[in-house]
């Protein structure tokens, strides 16, 4: 049997010469509109500066439900972790904080991401704070499976008290993005809200964000 070929489609006059509707005269009128072109921004100005950077930092971060804490002495910061609350009956404990001994869980030892889903505690390095919106810089480089900053139960963040910057211009001024790698900015627990404005707290991640800021002020 000979297979027919398909008929090729033609517009008709009702194709060409269809009214023409509100969105065709909307966007019509957009495409006529010319736009200046503007400059780029550049990274100077005039950006905001704290009097107390530390207290703003901790402010906001106490507003966006994270729990901040000072630790003064390093040599106290093993002591300060085991008193959390997110620690209290927590078994899997997964700790990348040199000369602290309170890990039960070995990431080095995880082939699949899927596997750190049963961490309760996530205790993890963070680079520095922004002292604008809260938020401490993360490099996973020496993470094994950045997945772990998901989907632990309780992320727990050591910063040195030092790297506090005022703003976000000052924090991107610190990247570097010279090689591939992996990093993010964390501000807060994981939270959403509805149109009702009901917030739940951990709703696609961790349930609490504490932020240890270790050794003397700047």
């Amino acid at each position: 049997m000979m297979k027919r070929s398909p008929v090729p489609w033609h517009p008709t006059l009702s194709d060409v010469y269809r009214p023409m509707t509100s969105r065709d005269e909307i966007l019509a009128r957009i495409r006529q509109q010319a736009v200046p072109a503007a400059p780029l921004p550049t990274h100077q100005g005039n950006w905001i500066q704290y009097t107390a950077a530390e207290q703003q930092f901790v402010d906001v971060l106490t507003f966006v439900g994270g729990t901040p804490l000072i630790v003064e002495n390093s040599a106290d910061l093993e002591a300060t972790l085991r008193g959390l609350k997110c620690l209290a009956g927590a078994k899997q404990i997964c700790c990348q904080i040199p000369n602290v001994g309170l890990g039960t869980f070995d990431l080095t030892n995880v082939a699949d991401p899927h596997g750190v889903e049963s961490v309760d505690v996530a205790i993890l390095p963070g680079e520095f704070a922004v002292a604008e919106n809260g938020a401490i810089w993360v490099n996973g480089q020496h993470v094994k499976h950045r997945a772990i900053y998901f989907l632990t139960q309780h992320l727990v963040l050591v910063v040195p008290r030092r790297e506090i910057v005022h703003n976000l211009a000052q924090a991107y001024k610190r990247l570097s993005f010279t090689e591939r790698g992996y990093g993010l900015f964390i501000s807060g627990p994981s939270k959403t809200a509805d149109i009702e404005q009901s917030l739940v707290i951990g709703a696609h991640g961790p349930r609490s964000l504490t932020c240890l800021l270790v050794g003397p002020k700047a």
